[in-house]
């Protein structure tokens, strides 16, 4: 299978949304939620991670640290064009914006949670899978593969439909990878091990949309982010979606609050610097810019 580059990129004004698709899958599980932000005037970067677009092999045999480092890099770029940056990510990938704000507090204004996997510990995560924290080594977790079982995360009948098609067609470029090699789920759990260690060091302000009946990640994900999470934090607790929340039945409810949520930061930023010593604004014009679609 030839590895695709999917990044999305779209040009609008300078806030940036930078947003980071979860563990196996593709900026693609991010597009409804970038046109929707862009739409608002937001310059928004969906980056393919570092060892997702490819084979399993390629996502068994790469590190949390990889995945890291190419949101790391595509947070600089973004930066490049924006003046106000906010990360976010579904499941893993909210995981990752939450560690690229603790590690870069100047770079970034506000975070996006995404139904964020802290725990694989959802109601279709079978009762067996917890004797692989047992393992501790990546060659024999390897030997392990978690497959991407039914409902697929999704509770939208239609969109479920067309990912399982996806999958028997052997689109992955489509609906990700079908099933997740055990060594990625090991670098899953050294990445949350290092989240929960520096989430305290996250004190931007946090949107966390998380819903009730998720299939991988049970509430108390969101929860214990609720607690430890040293910013203001915005919860929305969603009652009609599984997992993979930017596809999903209330896709558009995750658009209009991550909307909303930017706005609320973006005029934060100005009331707190006309109140200081700064006398021009954070953003002078928040009108939409003219969008330009471009692929990296």
């Amino acid at each position: 299978m030839t590895k695709r580059d999917l990044s999305l990129k779209i040009a609008g004004n300078r806030v940036g949304l930078l947003l980071l698709h979860g563990l196996c899958g593709t900026p693609l599980e991010m597009r409804y939620v970038a046109y929707g932000a862009a739409r608002s005037g937001f310059t928004v970067h969906c980056p393919l991670i570092a060892g997702h677009g490819g084979e399993e092999s390629d996502v068994a045999t790469s590190t949390w640290q990889e995945w890291y480092a190419s949101a790391e890099t595509a947070l600089h770029e973004m930066r490049k064009e924006c003046d106000v940056v906010l990360v976010g990510g579904l499941s893993t990938g909210a995981l990752l914006a939450l560690l690229l704000a603790a590690r870069n507090p100047k770079l970034v204004q506000g975070t996006l949670s995404y139904a964020p996997t802290i725990w694989l510990n959802g109601w279709v995560i079978p009762w067996y899978a917890r004797f692989f924290n047992l393992v501790h080594t990546k060659w024999f977790a390897n030997l392990i593969d978690f497959p991407d079982m039914e409902p697929h995360g999704i509770k939208d009948e239609r969109v479920r439909d067309f990912v399982r098609k996806a999958f028997l067609n052997k689109e992955s470029a489509v609906a990700g990878l079908p099933s997740t090699p055990g060594g990625a789920v090991l670098e899953h759990r050294w990445l949350s091990r290092t989240v929960r260690r520096e989430i305290g060091k996250t004190t931007q302000p946090a949107l966390l949309i998380h819903p009730r009946e998720d299939d991988y990640a049970h509430l108390n994900n969101a929860e214990f982010l609720q607690k430890k999470l040293s910013g203001r934090v915005n919860t929305v607790i969603l009652d009609d979606s599984y997992h993979n929340i930017t596809i999903d039945k209330q896709r558009q409810i995750v658009v209009d609050r991550t909307v909303a949520f930017a706005n609320q930061v973006v005029a934060e930023l100005n009331a707190a610097k006309a109140a200081g010593k700064a006398a021009k604004p954070v953003l002078a014009d928040l009108e939409p810019a003219p969008r330009k679609l471009a692929r990296q």
